[in-house]
């Protein structure tokens, strides 16, 4: 296993960095949250049309740009000419993990064609040990960990409801053997009406070898009550709020 989770939880993750005053997932996003004493980064990687990872969570710029631009149907350098606001760009993997060496970066791989170039950028960029790569998609997380077998990945989605099932029915072995692969369970506090965060739950992952992670959550009084059940990270829009209560830990 890789460093990537070799300081002590509990940590926060600076979902698309810390765009207040900055569009997301942007250098400014992350430089800010950097600022603001972040160490964790959470982020997404497609890919351009030409094999180039890039950070953006959607899959066309119409909801940050205003523009019709898809992805994976563009040159990088031509992508890299939009402005996203502010004169800021769309990143590319590999020059935002060379631009702050000393962040620790979390990469959701959002498209079966973001899984080499992303890996290939992570190899460039010397940075195994500061990165852990996931994705709702199996089979996405598996190749990630088949090209780069030392990487940290988080749960997929299946890998989640597996999970999940095994630690309702009490199946401990059961629960160690399907997070085996994984390094971090990472979840919404709650699914269609359903708790999945709860003391017990959170002490049954931790068991089965795997930090807990929740997103997304911005609400002091909530980061609080998640922190009191033990929960390994944060991940949050306001890396800024969460940083202070951490602190305290």
């Amino acid at each position: 296993m890789t460093t990537y989770l070799s300081t002590g939880p509990p940590r926060a993750l600076a979902h698309r960095g810390l765009a207040v005053g900055a569009p997301e997932n942007t250098m400014m996003a992350f430089i800010a949250a950097v600022d603001a004493g972040a160490t964790f980064l959470e982020t997404d990687a497609h890919a351009t049309a030409d094999g180039v990872a890039v950070l953006a969570h959607d899959p066309a710029l119409d909801r940050v740009a205003g523009r019709d631009v898809v992805i994976e149907e563009t040159l990088w350098k031509d992508l890299a000419e939009i402005d996203l606001g502010q004169d800021e760009h769309v990143p590319g993997l590999r020059e935002a993990l060379l631009a702050l060496p000393d962040a620790r970066w979390n990469i959701d791989l959002k498209s079966d064609a973001a899984v080499v170039p992303a890996v290939r950028a992570v190899v460039e960029a010397r940075a195994v040990d500061r990165v852990l790569l996931t994705s709702f998609s199996e089979r996405r997380r598996r190749q990630a960990q088949q090209l780069l077998p030392e990487v940290a990945t988080g749960a997929s989605q299946r890998i989640v409801v597996q999970a999940l099932a095994a630690q309702r029915l009490g199946l401990h072995g059961g629960l160690a053997r399907i997070l085996e692969p994984v390094a971090a369970l990472q979840v919404p506090r709650r699914a269609k009406g359903v708790e999945i965060i709860s003391e017990r739950s959170v002490a049954a992952f931790q068991r089965a070898g795997v930090e807990v992670h929740v997103w997304t959550i911005n609400d002091p009084r909530e980061m609080q009550e998640l922190l009191d059940l033990g929960v390994d990270g944060i991940v949050t829009d306001r890396v800024d709020l969460a940083l202070p209560l951490l602190g305290g830990r």
